[in-house]
Order: structure tokens, then C-alpha cells, then sequence
């Protein structure tokens, strides 16, 4: 049985292997390298995490900032969005969190793993697919609150969830949050009427 002390040092480490990656990125990853900066030893993060790709796991899950964590606690909670402009106020609002600094800075890192879960998915698993279901499925549940029908919810969140998921990815290039930005509210003028009930 681990020790109390074992679980606060675990979580310690993964906060500063998150760290880490973000600064270097997930490429070339070396157990010997990350466990020099981190000062511990390479023998040290196997004992706490078992292997590299759990190690990884962990570090990012515990991420409390993720946007999508506050988004499932804001439609869960009784201030859900209930008309189209709700909806609307919720993913600007979301996508605010997507250009806050700490986040910025972290998300070549997530695109990465998204990336390599595309090439290697025994390694790392469907994260992408997975993340973009999970969004998906928070904003079918919101339209199917307005009384869409299941089929039309699905489409309406697909379209919005894929949509701002590229405009993410676009508004990391050099002066891309600008134009990102402009799109994103676009494409929320050109949606917003098309999610009224009749």
C-alpha cells in the first residue's frame, strides 16, 4: 500500500511533467532528459507512473483548466443555456478560455497528442476522436434543451464543434487569433439564427 506522502509527490511530479511538455513538446520525449530537468531520475518516474505513455496520461488529465471540464460543469449546472442566444453567450464564452495565456501556450502540446493519437492510436489511444465526441455530445444535449429533435442537435453541434475546433488549430499561427477571432463571431451570426425552434 502506497504511502499518503507517494500521492502527493506523484501529483507534484505530473504537474511539472506537464510543464515540461509544454515547453518542449511531446517529440523525442526521453524519460533520462525529462527526469534531469525535473531533478529526479528517470528510475524514479517509472516508480510513480509505470511507463512513459502513463506518465504522459497522467500529466495532461490532470489539467484542471481544460475549457471542456468548465464547459460539462456550466451545462450541468442550473444557468444552462435554454435559448439560442444562451448558447451563444456559452461558446463566446468558451472561446475566450481557447485565447487565455495558459492556455494558449499549452495547446501546440494537446494538438500534438491529438496528432500522434492519429498516427499511433495503440500508443495513445482515440484522443482526438474522443475530445471532439465529448464537445459534440455537451452540444447536442444544449440544442436538444432548445427541443431539436436528436438528428438536428447532432448536426447543429457537429457543425459548431468542428468548425471552432479548426479555428482553434488556425488561430495559433502568427497573427491567427486576430482573424480567428473574426471568423468565430461570423460564423456564430451565421448559426445563431438557424438554432430558433419553430
Amino acid at each position: 500500500m502506497s504511502r499518503p506522502s507517494d500521492q502527493a509527490k506523484r501529483r507534484e511530479l505530473a504537474d511539472r511533467v506537464r510543464a515540461y511538455l509544454v515547453r518542449n513538446g511531446l517529440a523525442g520525449l526521453s524519460l533520462r532528459p525529462l527526469a534531469q530537468a525535473l531533478g529526479t531520475s528517470d528510475r524514479m518516474l517509472l516508480y510513480y507512473f509505470g511507463s512513459k505513455d502513463a506518465m504522459v496520461a497522467e500529466a495532461l488529465a490532470l489539467d484542471e483548466r481544460r475549457p471542456l471540464l468548465r464547459a460539462r460543469d456550466t451545462l450541468a449546472a442550473e444557468a444552462a443555456p435554454r435559448d439560442p442566444a444562451g448558447i451563444r453567450r456559452f461558446m463566446e464564452a468558451t472561446w475566450q478560455q481557447f485565447g487565455a495565456p495558459d492556455l494558449r501556450r499549452a495547446l501546440p502540446l494537446y494538438l500534438e497528442i491529438m496528432a500522434a493519437s492519429l498516427i499511433d492510436p495503440d500508443r495513445y489511444g482515440p484522443v482526438l476522436s474522443d475530445v471532439l465526441a465529448e464537445w459534440r455530445d455537451l452540444l447536442a444535449s444544449a440544442f436538444r434543451g432548445l427541443g431539436m429533435t436528436e438528428g438536428r442537435a447532432r448536426t447543429e453541434a457537429g457543425l459548431l464543434v468542428d468548425t471552432t475546433f479548426g479555428l482553434v488549430v488556425a488561430s495559433l499561427t502568427e497573427g491567427g487569433r486576430e482573424r480567428a477571432d473574426a471568423v468565430f463571431h461570423a460564423l456564430l451570426d451565421r448559426l445563431e439564427p438557424g438554432w430558433h425552434v419553430t
